[in-house]
């Protein structure tokens, strides 16, 4: 195996340990002012220079008061030190998990670390460099999770991993080749025609074709399949509804590239999936082994919902909405589309997975996106929102069991193999 060997700061144990991401963004969630925090890491920093786990925490708080350049440049910084930091409290007889990542902004991995704070899970953070080895030396570990999320700055990396990876002596959750499908053109072709599931064609256009779309010299029909406008476009890699717009004509087109700067987007026919009342529902789902777990459902009078515009802080009726929603999905939402849950896992042979979606007025199950690296939380208030905690702690359970199967299935195989060998 092509490895090198791996650079950690020389006084990495006497440095404080990582604060980490989910201890931070809570803070941001709850308009905690951050700035005293990042001073004492850029103190901290400024007198040791080799406390990684300093600069990679100043990092995340930069990333959360949207100074992204600074924030991956003092990211770099951090990883010219060190490339493995720690999360958790390490001690004899918790779950090991190395976990795979790269450099990059919030949304560049999975956000584990949620997963599994306050556990017995301890996790080792690598960040993997583009055209270099995996470093040598790496600590002893149950597992291995690749956290990288699909985006086009990812790509080759994953495919780096994917061979690096090959033949690794422990158990791979959430393979890079499955993840590099998880794209949304990719996603499209991977799920169409699964029973019970209604994903739109999406299909990846630059911006001169989208240019031409506008001018009407270029006719829907070649670009999606299954229908015309009104049609939803978005910038490549992009998140959160960043870019994100419903164009009703060929003029929404041309209005839309006079401020989208982007040179290639996504682009589908819009579905209707708003209830008899008008209002728009939508949740995320996370699947782990197969079994549904749900993360959030949000209401609101917009097609475009996200969880923070959706009015649930303002909402007390929303909240009682989502309170009855999650109490009851298992025997009704999650039984409804059951079979369209198991087709997913199926197709995308990912061992964790979460998907943005809805259901249509037929009663499918309507998907407008599926990622390995959402973020799924404990961070809401508990006053505002009681009936979340039970099912976050189920859903961290289930991600623990799923650790736990995956390493019961490595032994056992160890043993069927050792008595294999006896016999010959």
């Amino acid at each position: 195996m092509n490895q090198e060997p791996l650079q950690t700061s020389s006084q990495g144990e006497q440095h404080e340990h990582l604060i980490g991401l989910p201890t931070l963004m809570t803070m941001a969630v709850r308009d905690i002012d951050l700035t005293p925090m990042g001073t004492a890491l850029l103190e901290r920093a400024q007198r040791d220079a080799s406390d990684a786990n300093a600069l990679m925490d100043l990092s995340t708080v930069l990333h959360l008061r949207g100074e992204h350049e600074v924030a991956l440049s003092v990211q770099g910084e951090a990883l010219k030190v060190q490339r493995l930091f720690r999360f958790g409290n390490h001690h004899e007889g918790q779950i090991r998990v190395l976990v795979v990542m790269g450099q990059g902004d919030l949304m560049a991995n999975m956000p584990i670390e949620f997963l599994v704070e306050g556990s017995d899970v301890a996790l080792f953070l690598l960040y993997v460099q583009p055209g270099e080895p995996l470093p040598s030396g790496l600590p002893e570990h149950d597992l291995l999770f690749v956290a990288l999320a699909e985006s086009d700055h990812n790509h080759q990396l994953l495919l780096q991993i994917d061979r690096q990876l090959r033949g690794w002596p422990r158990p791979v959750l959430n393979p890079p080749d499955r993840i590099v499908h998880l794209s949304r053109n990719g996603a499209c072709e991977l799920l169409q025609g699964l029973p019970g599931v209604v994903i739109p064609v999406t299909t990846r256009i630059d911006r001169h074709n989208l240019g031409r779309l506008g001018h009407n010299q270029l006719p829907v029909a070649e670009i999606l399949t299954d229908g015309g406008f009104p049609v939803i476009v978005r910038p490549v890699d992009s998140h959160a509804g960043h870019g994100l717009a419903k164009l009703d004509d060929p003029a929404d087109v041309i209005r839309y590239l006079t401020t989208a700067g982007e040179q290639e987007f996504y682009i589908s026919r819009f579905i209707d999936y708003s209830s008899p009342d008008g209002l728009f529902r939508k949740c995320r789902v996370a699947l782990i082994e197969g079994n549904s777990y749900v993360c959030h459902m949000a209401v609101s009078p917009r097609w475009m919902v996200h969880y923070l515009n959706a009015d649930m802080l303002e909402n007390s009726a929303n909240r009682d909405e989502e309170a009855r929603f999650m109490a009851g999905f298992d025997a009704q939402f999650a039984r409804r589309h059951a079979a369209a849950f198991q087709a997913i896992t199926q197709r995308t042979a990912l061992d964790y997975l979460c998907i943005d979606c809805a259901e249509t007025a037929a009663g499918e199950l309507l998907i407008f996106e599926i990622d390995n690296s959402m973020v799924v939380h404990a961070m809401d208030p508990v006053d505002l929102f009681p009936y979340k905690k039970p099912q976050m702690d189920k859903l961290f359970r289930a991600f623990r069991q799923l650790l736990v199967n995956r390493m019961s299935g490595e032994h056992e195989q160890s043993r069927r193999n050792e008595a294999e060998q006896s016999r010959v």
